[in-house]
């Protein structure tokens, strides 16, 4: 409780922009800022496939100033841009395999737009505190479990190397004191509002859907392939707590569930959370994926829970119980 009153007493009043804030985190945070007083303003335009969805806010939107313009395009709401008090910088694609197919697609939404925005930020409100999503797929490959911040950057797709770049970007721009960057790389994330339409928006998106559907689950490989999914409350808390932070001393935080679960643990407590009806069967790896998929993956989190005093503390076998309760009932209320 006492985390909440300092969190809500430091937010109150604050103008923040939330970029990507109709999609799937983006939009659970927003609806968290404004539980917690803050004046929120976001900029998404709903690119195709990226999961962007104003009814993700139901009848929080008109509570929201919404930009429906692509962060590329930051010159034309410069002015506005100028009086934010923090930044939360979610905007981009998040699919792997579309990467694949359209690497010049997502270098325009993960690189060449980021830069654009920041260009117009650093100009407009220098010094300001900005939290980018990044992302666990920078690493590749993993050489050992579990994986801190100073893992090697070996990324194993277009969008693991466009996501980089961003990241350099903030970094580099915070070094130079234009910008107070913080980046979260994010591993596997779920829970209420995850697209479950968009292609490529990671196997939890499949998982549920099939679920919901009272379909059959499909594992790729033998499902020994570890994860570590973490439920979308936890990583909201993660993105205020680096929100108010005082000057860290580091600024790339690993973001990880509590547990680190086998896909076909993953799959199993999904479909146990269900019912009866959905079954699990093992397929071979599509090829197109495997020429991209990073193994096993856990995040070492120790760095953001000693600086920032974060802790997952949503188990894997609740959150999917919760997760699907709240499909099952927004779905029903269409």
């Amino acid at each position: 409780m006492g985390d909440l009153v300092l969190v809500n007493r430091s937010l109150t009043g604050r103008r923040v922009w939330v970029t990507g804030g109709l999609g799937f985190i983006g939009s659970n945070l927003a609806l968290r800022l404004l539980e917690l007083g803050a004046e929120v303003t976001i900029v998404d335009p709903c690119v195709e496939g990226c999961g962007g969805n104003p009814a993700n806010l139901g009848p929080h939107l008109a509570r929201c100033r919404i930009i429906s313009r692509d962060i590329a395009d930051a010159e034309d709401f410069a002015a506005e841009l100028a009086a934010a008090d923090v930044v939360f910088n979610l905007a981009g694609e998040i699919s792997h395999a579309r990467s694949q197919r359209e690497p010049m697609r997502d270098l325009e939404l993960n690189t060449i737009a980021q830069l654009r925005f920041l260009q117009v930020l650093t100009r407009v409100r220098p010094g300001v505190r900005i939290i980018y999503a990044g992302t666990r797929q920078v690493y590749g490959r993993a050489r050992s479990l579990p994986v801190n911040e100073d893992h090697p950057i070996r990324p194993t797709d277009f969008n693991g190397v466009h996501k980089r770049a961003a990241e350099n970007y903030h970094l580099m721009l915070t070094r130079m004191g234009l910008l107070d960057a913080v980046v979260l790389r994010l591993t596997n994330t779920y829970g209420p509002r995850l697209s479950l339409d968009a292609p490529g928006q990671g196997f939890l998106s499949v998982f549920l859907k099939r679920a919901l559907l009272g379909e059959r689950i499909e594992v790729f490989g033998d499902g020994s392939q570890l994860r570590d999914p973490v439920h979308v409350d936890d990583v909201t808390d993660a993105f205020i707590r680096a929100a108010l932070a005082e000057s860290p001393p580091e600024r790339v935080f690993n973001v990880g569930g509590p547990e680190a679960l086998s896909l076909k643990e993953i799959a199993r407590l999904t479909a146990l959370a269900a019912g009866p009806t959905v079954n699990i069967t093992c397929r071979q790896f599509p090829a197109d994926h495997l020429a991209f998929d990073i193994g096993s993956y856990q995040a070492d989190t120790t760095r953001i829970r000693t600086l920032l005093g974060w802790i997952p503390r949503i188990g894997f076998a609740a959150g999917i119980r919760a997760t699907l309760k709240w499909f099952e009932e927004h779905l029903a209320a269409r």
